[in-house]
């Protein structure tokens, strides 16, 4: 009787304390995200980076999505390399805007980071890559710029800023690519910013730009440039009488991408969380004010959509700067 009520008791008391522990696990996950939230921007204030990292603060707390506290972080220097580095030693807490850089920096030799190195969370945004000549131009199509610098790559001054590597530069090369041209002979003019490309192409000193939509969009509605083709999979609002490349006959898609990333190692309940709140983040009403303010274009794709299309944008960046021959030794 005396053993049969023991086993009795310690069958109780072990059942007891699973589940005790499962409740405390439970509670556990609910209490994630625990404390305040922090938002990287690798970049100064006023940036591109900066202002996606505002922009889902703000919606984030105006629609009521998060109750914790929210705080941007601007972590500049190295093309995106310091906020990156700080973000891959923080705890799930912190998330950090990212783009294509955290896959060039590594691909042209400059990071050893990697994007395999946090946890794919989101891409929110793009903008789309521009052609530009100035109106005046003899150049009156895509087709007539790559025929040119087919028969001779160095014709023509092609302006590209703030460096090679990037997506004006490599939107360019694929383009060149596909019509048969000499990518590593094209003669590619370095400017500082977006603004001084476009001053050089007003200048006329060089013959053609590529550079973001965004930025080609104020002298083309003034009439100062022709836009000979954009890198979306259709035409623009606003740009309706601009063809796409693919309209040209080249089968290519390039957005300018931003996106979302955290810490690597995140629980799948931790991702599961930001599924959720950025799957309705994007779809609020303010964050569709943001983008129209913005000139982004929608472009969400969630935690798994977005790992896939990581390792499928390094491999297109991969070809891309090798095409350029501007790998890494």
């Amino acid at each position: 009787m005396k053993k049969s009520m023991l086993l009795i008791f310690g069958l109780i008391l072990t059942l007891g304390l699973s589940a005790c522990s499962s409740q405390s696990s439970g509670e556990g996950e609910k209490q994630y995200p625990k404390g305040n939230l922090q938002i990287i921007a690798p970049a100064t204030p006023g940036g591109g980076w900066d202002a996606t990292a505002r922009a889902m603060q703000k919606v984030f707390k105006d629609n009521d999505l998060i109750t914790n506290n929210i705080n941007v972080v601007n972590k500049p220097g190295g093309g995106g390399e310091v906020g990156w580095k700080y973000l891959k030693n923080q705890k799930p807490n912190h998330l950090a805007i990212n783009s294509s850089l955290v896959l060039t920096n590594n691909l042209l030799g400059s990071s050893d980071l990697t994007y395999k190195d946090f946890t794919p969370l989101a891409i929110l945004t793009t903008e789309w890559e521009a052609v530009v000549v100035p109106k005046d131009s003899p150049i009156k199509s895509a087709k007539d710029l790559m025929k040119k610098l087919k028969v001779n790559p160095k014709s023509l001054k092609v302006a590209v800023a703030p460096s090679l590597g990037n997506d004006d530069h490599l939107s360019f090369v694929q383009a060149a690519k596909t019509y048969g041209v000499d990518a590593t002979k094209l003669n590619f003019l370095v400017y500082g910013s977006g603004g001084d490309t476009v001053t050089a192409l007003l200048g006329k000193h060089v013959d053609v730009a590529t550079m973001s939509v965004s930025e080609a969009k104020e002298q083309y509605k003034a009439g100062k440039f022709r836009i000979l083709a954009v890198t979306s999979n259709k035409r623009i609002k606003g740009l309706d009488d601009v063809p796409t490349w693919k309209e040209q006959g080249v089968d290519m898609e390039f957005p300018h991408w931003r996106g979302v990333m955290g810490p690597p190692d995140m629980t799948k309940e931790q991702i599961a969380y930001w599924d959720k709140k950025l799957s309705k983040m994007v779809k609020s009403d303010d964050w569709k004010k943001i983008m129209k303010n913005n000139d982004w274009e929608p472009y969400y794709k969630n935690s798994k959509e977005t790992k896939k299309f990581l390792k499928e944008q390094n491999k297109m960046y991969k070809d891309l700067i090798d095409e350029a021959g501007l790998a890494k030794k």
